[in-house]
């Protein structure tokens, strides 16, 4: 009876709560919750600066100061096997999740490995393509619409870099370490990072290489 006079008092006559105290009252959240509202944060940010790049891709697109335009010199079927790569990378990176949900060391070898050799291939095809219009004549300063090219499509090229070397990372240590609570966050986080690079590319590669060979 006193318990129920207490959260009638409380007015929570039905006890909804379980008797639990406000989250405003629990302290810290915990280390989880922190680590993946900061890494959103960061996530948010960097959005805020490949639309940057998208902003100044979309004024300067037009000054090419008398050389190639975009329908020029962008070889589409070369770029769609990139975003295949790059698409294909994304499912194998969550099935490495899902491996170490159920955790599988081997699975989530295998699939973290798949996924690298998809995104060396997704490097290697955007290389061949940089130096390929640079050996043209192409470079980024021909003109303002070749600059704000190689910044735009430099930047994701130079973050799906720094994502393969953090993937690298992460396999060593899970070999080494197994899935603790702290390399499980790790895992979370790149996932987040390399799934926000897919969807940046679909927004690049249809603006700048579609929009720009049938616009």
């Amino acid at each position: 009876m006193s318990g129920a006079a207490d959260a009638s008092r409380h007015g929570d006559p039905h006890k909804l709560g379980h008797g639990e105290r406000p989250a405003s009252e629990r302290g810290p959240a915990p280390k989880r919750i922190v680590v993946s509202y900061g890494f959103w944060i960061f996530l948010l940010s960097d959005f805020i600066m490949f639309s940057g790049f998208f902003a100044a891709y979309a004024v300067l697109v037009g000054e090419t100061a008398g050389g190639p335009t975009g329908r020029d010199i962008f070889e589409v079927p070369l770029v769609a096997t990139e975003t295949a790569l790059l698409l294909a990378s994304s499912f194998t990176c969550g099935l490495a999740g899902i491996a170490m949900l159920a955790e599988s060391r081997r699975w989530f070898q295998i699939a973290m490995a798949a996924t690298a050799v998809f995104g060396f291939g997704f490097l290697s095809l955007e290389a061949y393509e940089f130096l390929h219009l640079i050996g043209e004549g192409h470079g980024p300063s021909r003109s303002a619409f070749l600059s704000a090219f190689f910044a735009l499509v430099g930047c994701h090229g130079v973050h799906v870099t720094l994502g393969m070397l953090w993937l690298t990372t992460m396999m060593a240590q899970v070999w080494a370490k197994g899935f603790r609570e702290d390399i499980a966050r790790r895992m979370m986080c790149f996932s987040l990072f390399w799934h926000a690079l897919d969807i940046v590319w679909v927004a690049l590669f249809t603006m700048v290489y579609l929009m720009g060979t049938h616009g």
